[in-house]
């Protein structure tokens, strides 16, 4: 990205993705759960019911992978999830823009070219020939 006619936007967002930082893919859950022994009040009162339980879900390779945390455990790993889903934001961002500067360049390319073709009219790049098999001698 040294290319000094890159968009200033671009270098921005690169420089946002070049800094390191704890991030991580899948999702959080919370849970309270009834515990199932007779006389408990979490059977019948919602707002007693036990936990909350917290929970970090994955997909790898196609198999969900879960693990238990602690209260402590799920803020900072809600933490590390929001910076994953800002690093994609900024990711797709970056596309936009590379997408964006790529088109122009083409503009820019197709402009030359249609002068160019309206003063040396067109040539091919190279001469079909029939193959070998084709010719009956």
């Amino acid at each position: 990205m040294n290319n000094p006619a890159s968009p200033a936007r671009l270098r921005e967002l690169a420089a946002e993705l070049a800094e390191p930082k704890p991030m991580r893919r899948g999702s959080l859950s919370e849970r309270t759960v009834k515990c199932g022994k007779p006389g408990c009040p979490c059977s019948e009162d919602p707002d007693a019911r036990h936990g909350p339980y917290f929970s970090l879900t994955r997909a790898v390779k196609g198999k969900t992978h879960s693990r238990f945390l602690t209260s402590e455990q799920a803020a900072v790993v809600r933490q590390q999830i929001e910076a994953g889903h800002q690093f994609r934001a900024t990711v797709d961002a970056l596309w936009e823009e590379s997408e964006a500067w790529a088109d122009s360049q083409l503009d820019r390319s197709s402009m030359a070219s249609a002068g160019e073709a309206e003063k040396k009219g067109f040539r091919p790049a190279f001469k079909t020939r029939s193959s070998k098999r084709s010719k009956r001698s």
